[in-house]
């Protein structure tokens, strides 16, 4: 399989899967703005939605969607217990963390990045974060991950877009507990080999 990101983004996240479930990969990278992969091809004629993650399997089948890609590989690998089994409660559990962490951090993220944003809308944005992170920050009181004491792929998103704090100038020293969170993911052997890869380690 082949996984299609850009260093830092979003597709990150399955990028920290993969490498914690030691699964055989390919990874390329991919110019968000030209729509061009590393090897030069067209990557909207493989993603036509033009984004990443991207996941091309030996099949051939494309699976786009951070949240889904990441069930997708946790299920391939199911004895490394990323993810609870389907059907069982813990799965939905699993489930409502990723749909919160793309609704509520991710989208709220995105204002921050562009410069033409309206500085109304970043002050709304960083707002919004602020009670997410406070949210956040509760609900990992007495708990090394998410789900208690076992790593899973909500963390690996989590992870992914909790970093972008620093890109964006937002401050977490008001979170502890978050800032212990990530720091505790960051030395995992799986995200400190997925930062190089991707060329973020300093």
């Amino acid at each position: 399989m082949k996984l299609f990101y850009s260093a830092g983004a979003c597709s990150m996240s399955p990028h920290l899967v993969l490498h914690e479930l030691g699964i055989k990969f390919e990874a390329e990278s991919v110019n968000l703005k030209t729509k061009q992969t590393a090897s030069g091809k067209d990557f909207k004629a493989i993603n036509p939605k033009g984004s990443v993650p991207t996941l091309l399997l030996d099949n051939k089948e494309v699976l786009t969607e951070g949240a889904v890609i990441v069930q997708y590989l946790a299920d391939q690998k199911p004895e490394a217990n990323l993810i609870p089994k389907a059907g069982t409660f813990e799965r939905y559990r699993v489930q409502e963390w990723l749909n919160y962490i793309a609704t509520e951090l991710h989208k709220n993220f995105s204002p921050l990045f562009y410069d033409t944003t309206p500085a109304e809308t970043k002050v709304a944005a960083r707002e919004k974060l602020a009670a997410r992170f406070d949210y956040v920050s509760n609900e990992l009181n007495g708990k090394t991950y998410l789900m208690g004491n076992n790593y899973s792929v909500a963390d690996a998103y989590m992870f992914t877009v909790l970093s972008w704090s620093a890109h964006v100038k937002v401050d977490l020293t008001k979170w502890p507990t978050i800032l212990g969170y990530l720091e505790k993911i960051k030395s995992r052997p799986a995200t400190l080999a997925t930062l190089k890869a991707e060329g973020l380690l300093k």
